[in-house]
């Protein structure tokens, strides 16, 4: 078991890729706490985490609040004493043009992405670093390459790469690990709870789920490349090449980016 006796904190852990990270995890022996704005989310989580006899505690908590983060840290130091592993998963999407976007929409994404995940890693790193562990921020190809309609998404994911990257360097010669993961499209709730315009969420994914790469197959990605020390990976032959494209030819992706997105169901370049 590759993390046998590990405690590996995931926040926003009720659905999708950070569930599917606690699942994972805990098969491989760790000691699993998962946070989420939602008791009733939570207790589902906690039975299917048990269910694969995961080790596991759920502490209600969000992302946004920095007294969340800092009791989420103490609950989880005074359950299992220590926190070797802290995977920062909360998020929230978004789908507008910036023209139309209240900026109060703006904000609570950078609140919950970014923010989210500097609040989390703040009140984790001492005990993180104590145990020589691992800081995992779960990015996105936004991070290297924006997309219309998606900017505080874009600027988000470009904060969360831009901090780790410094964290890593200052924590060089600590022996402290950090992951920056960039899945590409996956299959998630991500798209359906994206915040319109208005702030409502959109309600359904305007893309074929179907097509993407799914929740399960990312976590076992991040366990992999949490298991080897890697300093970032990123994810789907699409979003590889999204990213390398970007880095050589950025303008001509400009266009090629804009044509992917007017096609999208309900684009609101219509």
């Amino acid at each position: 078991m590759k993390f046998k006796n590990k405690v590996v904190v995931i926040t926003g852990a009720t659905s999708g890729i950070g569930e599917a990270c606690a699942i994972a995890f805990g098969k491989e022996g760790a000691q699993v706490v998962i946070t989420g704005r939602s008791q009733l989310k939570l207790d589902n989580s906690l039975i299917k985490l048990q269910k694969e006899g995961v080790d596991a505690i759920g502490i209600v908590a969000d992302a946004a609040i920095e007294e969340d983060n800092r009791k989420m840290a103490e609950k989880a130091i005074s359950h299992f004493g220590k926190i070797d592993i802290l995977i920062n998963n909360a998020g929230i999407s978004m789908r507008a043009l910036f023209q139309d976007l209240d900026i109060e929409v703006f904000k609570k994404v950078m609140d919950i992405n970014f923010w989210g995940a500097v609040y989390a890693t703040k009140y984790c790193l001492e005990s993180i670093t104590q145990q020589k562990g691992s800081i995992i921020g779960i990015s996105s190809i936004n991070g290297y390459r924006g997309t219309p309609a998606r900017t505080a998404y874009t600027a988000s994911k470009f904060a969360m790469n831009g901090f780790f990257e410094s964290l890593r360097t200052e924590l060089l010669k600590k022996g402290v690990h950090v992951l920056v993961a960039c899945p590409g499209f996956t299959t998630s709730n991500i798209r359906s709870n994206a915040l319109l315009a208005d702030g409502t969420p959109q309600g359904a994914s305007p893309r074929d789920e179907a097509k993407m790469m799914s929740a399960e197959e990312v976590a076992a990605y991040i366990v992999e490349a949490t298991a080897k020390r890697k300093r970032e990976i990123v994810l789907t032959t699409q979003g590889k090449l999204a990213v390398f494209l970007n880095k050589w030819i950025p303008g001509i992706m400009d266009g090629v980016v804009y044509n992917q997105m007017a096609k999208e169901k309900d684009s609101p370049f219509k």
